[in-house]
């Protein structure tokens, strides 16, 4: 898929840091390629599916160009590990746990469907179903 997926985290409704260090050790053994002038990493799983991932900002990183099941796998990982939410632009907002929801922007919650989705296989559900 070519469009971007936002990893975002929120606190009261705002966002908030991502811990980037543990992003980089959940991505770090899959990195093939980087760019540290751009912060721009591509990741491959064992199956060679691939994704362009940008750190765009203290509270945001971008998947792009991913496919596969291993990605989707990989952003579940992410997403735990980060206490953070994937945010689909046009779909919904994948959260880890229903009462995620209450950390969400208003305009975020209450504009756009949210989804808790916990797996690889649930969150490339949700994207597909959106």
């Amino acid at each position: 898929m070519s469009f971007d997926l936002f990893v975002c985290r929120f606190k009261d409704g705002e966002t908030a840091p991502l811990d980037m260090s543990a992003a980089h050790e959940v991505l770090d053994p899959y990195v093939v390629a980087r760019d540290p002038g751009t912060d721009f990493l591509q990741v491959r799983t064992a199956e060679g599916e691939e994704a362009g991932v940008f750190f765009s900002s203290p509270d945001g990183i971008t998947f792009n160009r991913f496919a596969g099941a291993g990605i989707m796998d990989l952003l579940a990982v992410l997403l735990r590990r980060l206490d953070a939410v994937l945010v689909v632009p046009g779909g919904p907002a994948i959260v880890q746990r229903d009462e995620d929801r209450d950390l969400l922007p208003a305009a975020l919650r209450d504009e756009w469907p949210v989804v808790v989705a916990r797996t690889g296989a649930e969150i490339d559900r949700a994207i597909r179903v959106s």
